[in-house]
C-alpha cells in the first residue's frame, strides 16, 4: 500500500489483511516535496476567472500563441509542448463543466475530467492532455489521486479543498520523479477553515509564507478558529499517519489496537532533500520574467518520529 497521507483508518486497513506488517517511511509522512513550488494568492470569488486568465496568459497556453509558434520558432523562442501542462481544480463536477466552456470560449485548449462522466470520456480527456494536444485539464478531486502524468508543471487551486490532506494530494500532481513543479492556490474568506494547516505545511517546506495568510492564521490561533484538520488532530501529530499508529509514544506502552512489530514497527530513510534555486513562476516557469523568483534551500534536521 502506497500514499501520500496515511490516516489511522487506512493504517487499521492494512492490519485487517496483512500480518506484522512494516511501516515505511520515506520523509514526512502527509507533509509536500520541496520540488513543488507553493504560491498563495488571495483571490476573490468574483475575480478568480480574470485572475486565472491572467496565469494562463503569461503561461502562453492561449490558442492565439500557439497559432503563432512557426514565428516563434524563427525568432529562435521554442514553442509549448506536451512537456508544460497546467491541471486546474475547481470543487463541483457543475464548476468544471463551466470553467471548461468559459476557457473554451476565451480560446485556451482545454478538457475537463469528473465524477459524471464516462470512463471513455475520462480516458479520452486524460489522453488530449498527456499529448500537450488540451495543455489545460480542469478536474475535480476524482484527478487528487492516481493521476500520474510526469510533465504536469503547474497545479493551480481555482478552489481550495476543505482539509489540507486532500491539497497535498493536489499538489502532488507535479513536482513527481524530481521534477520541478509550482503549485497556485487562490484563497479568500471560505479557506479560513484550513487557514493554520496551510501555513504549518508551507513552513514545513521551507515555502513563501504571505504576510496576510500568516496574520489570518494568527487571528484564528487567538481567536480559537480556523479549524485544525480532521477532528481537530494537531498536524503531523498522527493525524495525517506521520507515524504507525502502532507504535505508541515513546514514553508510552505500546498501542492496544494491535501488535507492535519488534524494532519499532518502522522504518525511515533519510537524507536531504533536492536543492533548486531561482524557480520562475507564472511567465514560462524560468528566470525572473516570472510570477515571482524563489529560493529554496534543502531539509532540515527535524526527527519526524518526535525526537531531538
Amino acid at each position: 500500500m502506497f500514499s501520500a497521507t496515511f490516516p489511522k483508518e487506512i493504517q487499521r486497513l492494512a492490519q485487517d489483511f496483512l500480518d506484522n506488517y512494516i511501516f515505511l517511511a520515506v520523509g514526512r509522512v502527509g507533509s509536500t516535496s520541496e520540488n513543488i513550488t507553493q504560491k498563495i494568492v488571495w483571490v476573490s470569488e468574483d475575480d478568480k476567472r480574470s485572475f486565472l486568465l491572467d496565469i494562463l496568459n503569461a503561461a502562453g497556453l492561449d490558442r492565439a500563441t500557439e497559432a503563432n509558434k512557426d514565428d516563434k520558432m524563427a525568432m529562435g523562442v521554442p514553442p509549448r509542448r506536451e512537456e508544460s501542462l497546467t491541471l486546474v481544480f475547481v470543487e463541483t463536477k457543475k464548476g468544471a463543466d463551466a470553467l471548461e466552456e468559459f476557457l473554451y470560449r476565451h480560446g485556451y485548449p482545454v478538457t475537463s475530467i469528473h465524477g459524471d462522466r464516462s470512463q471513455r470520456e475520462r480516458e479520452d480527456a486524460l489522453r488530449v492532455f498527456r499529448s500537450g494536444q488540451c495543455p489545460i485539464l480542469v478536474a475535480t478531486a476524482v484527478a487528487a489521486r492516481g493521476l500520474d502524468i510526469p510533465h504536469v508543471k503547474h497545479v493551480i487551486n481555482f478552489d481550495l479543498p476543505s482539509d489540507i490532506e486532500e491539497y497535498v494530494h493536489r499538489i502532488g500532481r507535479t513536482g513527481r520523479m524530481g521534477n520541478l513543479g509550482l503549485a497556485t492556490s487562490f484563497f479568500n474568506d471560505k479557506n479560513r477553515n484550513m487557514v493554520r494547516d496551510l501555513v504549518e505545511l508551507l513552513q514545513e517546506a521551507k515555502q513563501e509564507l504571505p504576510k496576510w495568510l500568516e496574520a489570518i492564521a494568527s487571528e484564528a490561533r487567538f481567536g480559537g478558529g480556523g479549524g485544525r484538520g480532521r477532528a481537530g488532530a494537531k498536524r503531523f501529530g498522527g493525524g495525517f499517519g506521520s507515524r504507525d499508529y502502532r507504535q505508541a509514544d515513546r514514553n508510552k506502552g505500546p498501542h492496544t489496537a494491535g501488535p507492535a512489530r519488534p524494532g519499532g514497527g518502522f522504518n525511515s530513510f533519510g537524507g536531504a532533500a533536492p536543492h533548486f534555486n531561482h524557480y520562475g513562476g507564472y511567465g514560462g516557469f524560468s528566470g525572473s520574467q516570472g510570477y515571482n523568483s524563489y529560493n529554496t534551500s534543502g531539509a532540515s534536521g527535524t526527527d519526524w518520529w518526535g525526537g531531538n
